[in-house]
């Protein structure tokens, strides 16, 4: 088995810091959690040091190490990280959904075109790529605009929880679907509505595929100063022969060199994007 690329550390360092895996630079308040997606473009949620990439649980943390305890109820960062989710997600500056392999991700209102180019579906396409059940609830939202967990269960007919569950994650990987409310009482319960709703113009600009993949390789390599083979299928989504088209786009522009077979690093790597 060939063995895994070793992260320089000055390319840990760097990555420290754009991706505020530092105390000085943590995450504490919903502008603070808009700015961290806005400066890297796209961050998971509650991923932790286990997992590359930006993410806004680690951000919390502030620190490289940081993993998921077993009890995430009683932890303070867990919670605060939850907590900033839904507040994002009430204030719609900032895309969230479960995209690409059932990943929760924030992007920037810049790169939800690229990520919409690779991943989402247009009308045209619904009755060939989406399944029946998806349809399904996608039409009582045309409908009804928005609408509570349970009352869209009903509504649309598909009653099943698992089920249901399935093609609302199909929906949102579609880039059809987004949560825009957490309720917590009477009981738990998201509000769900039409993605273009909230980013009209993003969800309808139109960009070629391998462009897309390019921009989103740039914005990942802005933040880790280098990556290493499959790190960047393994971040987005995107699959790896494509990773690397992305990857060697870069090369090609001059933005990035190439070291070894699946390594790209940042010719240049910028000034930290992170305000004192």
């Amino acid at each position: 088995m060939r063995p895994r690329p070793h992260i320089p550390p000055d390319i840990e360092e760097y990555r420290d810091e754009h991706w505020q895996r530092e105390g000085s630079l943590q995450v504490e308040t919903p502008l603070d959690a808009e700015q961290f997606v806005e400066r890297n473009g796209f961050a998971a949620c509650l991923t932790d040091a286990r997992r590359p990439g930006p993410s806004l649980y680690v951000a919390v943390c502030g620190r490289r190490d940081a993993v998921m305890p077993r009890n995430v109820q009683k932890d303070p960062e867990a919670s605060l990280t939850w907590q900033l989710k839904d507040q994002l997600v009430r204030r719609g500056k900032t895309y969230y959904a479960k995209l690409s392999r059932g990943k929760a991700m924030f992007l920037a209102p810049r790169m939800i075109p690229y990520f919409h180019a690779v991943w989402g579906i247009r009308k045209s396409e619904e009755t060939q790529r989406l399944s029946q059940d998806a349809r399904l609830i996608l039409r009582v939202l045309r409908h009804e605009w928005e609408m509570g967990t349970a009352d869209l269960r009903t509504e649309s007919g598909v009653t099943d929880r698992r089920t249901f569950t399935r093609a609302l994650d199909e929906l949102q990987a579609a880039m059809l679907v987004v949560p825009s409310e957490v309720v917590y009482q009477p009981r738990f319960t998201y509000i769900w509505t039409l993605g273009i709703g909230r980013f009209p113009t993003p969800l309808t600009r139109r960009v070629r595929r391998d462009n897309a993949v390019r921009e989103i390789a740039r914005r990942f390599l802005t933040g880790a100063g280098l990556t290493i083979p499959g790190e960047l299928a393994r971040v987005t989504g995107l699959s790896r022969p494509e990773a690397g088209l992305g990857n060697r786009a870069l090369v090609t522009d001059g933005y990035a060199t190439t070291p070894a077979r699946g390594v790209y690093q940042l010719v240049a790597p910028v000034a930290s994007p992170v305000p004192d």
